[in-house]
């Protein structure tokens, strides 16, 4: 049992520092069977093949192929970096991408710019109108204070309308007193000079009697 988990404990490790060589520029070279040109071809390898390491020494490397074919190199022909057709070919793909990418950007940047043209023109017009709703509603206070001043311009007439009612009835009032008293007036001097005939028409004939009287003697 100890051996069994040693032997998958060592698997395990072997697997898990698993390397990736390349085999190397302008090169096919044979996968045998064994460690040797004695052995058995069972592919042939060409130049840029990704390569799993499964072991090695100084000479020779067992490797995994990426269709899982396993055999043995010659280490002298691999190199643990991608060949230069292979780099180029990944630096052609990310040049490719990039400018995809900036394509993309520069579609992105001009509709930004639009919309922000756009945004641009709607703040112009919210501003407007804000500075429209201002002055309204200036206007719309002004308004509202308006039935104020109103009612207390009327307040104060009602108030001024009292006081000249009541002053009109004072005054009617007393240009009745001054009537009655006017009336009154002509009523004594009516009366003095009726009852001041009256005496006169008594004592005349009188003085006349006394003064053909005193004639006659």
């Amino acid at each position: 049992m100890r051996l069994f988990l040693f032997a998958l404990m060592l698997a395990v490790a072997t697997v898990t520092a698993a390397e990736t060589n390349y085999v190397d520029d302008n090169l096919t070279i044979t996968l045998r069977t064994g460690q040797g040109n004695t052995y058995q071809i069972l592919r042939t390898l060409s130049s840029g093949a990704a390569l799993e390491i499964l072991e090695r020494d100084d000479k020779y490397a067992r490797v995994r192929t990426a269709d899982g074919t396993e055999g043995w190199v010659l280490t002298q022909y691999l190199t643990t970096t991608p060949v230069a057709r292979d780099r180029l070919a990944q630096a052609e793909q990310r040049l490719a991408r990039f400018e995809t990418e900036n394509q993309q950007l520069k579609k992105d940047l001009a509709a930004l710019r639009t919309e922000k043209r756009t945004v641009e023109g709607e703040h112009k017009q919210v501003s407007g109108t804000a500075e429209k709703l201002q002055a309204e509603l200036e206007r719309l206070k002004t308004v509202a204070a308006r039935p104020l001043e109103l009612e207390k311009q009327n307040q104060e007439m009602r108030q001024r309308l009292q006081e000249l009612e009541l002053n009109a009835r004072m005054l009617g009032e007393e240009n009745t007193a001054l009537r009655d008293r006017a009336n009154r007036d002509w009523f004594l001097a009516g009366a003095g000079v009726l009852f001041g005939g009256m005496l006169l028409g008594l004592i005349l004939p009188k003085l006349r009697k006394r003064q053909s009287w005193s004639d006659w003697r």
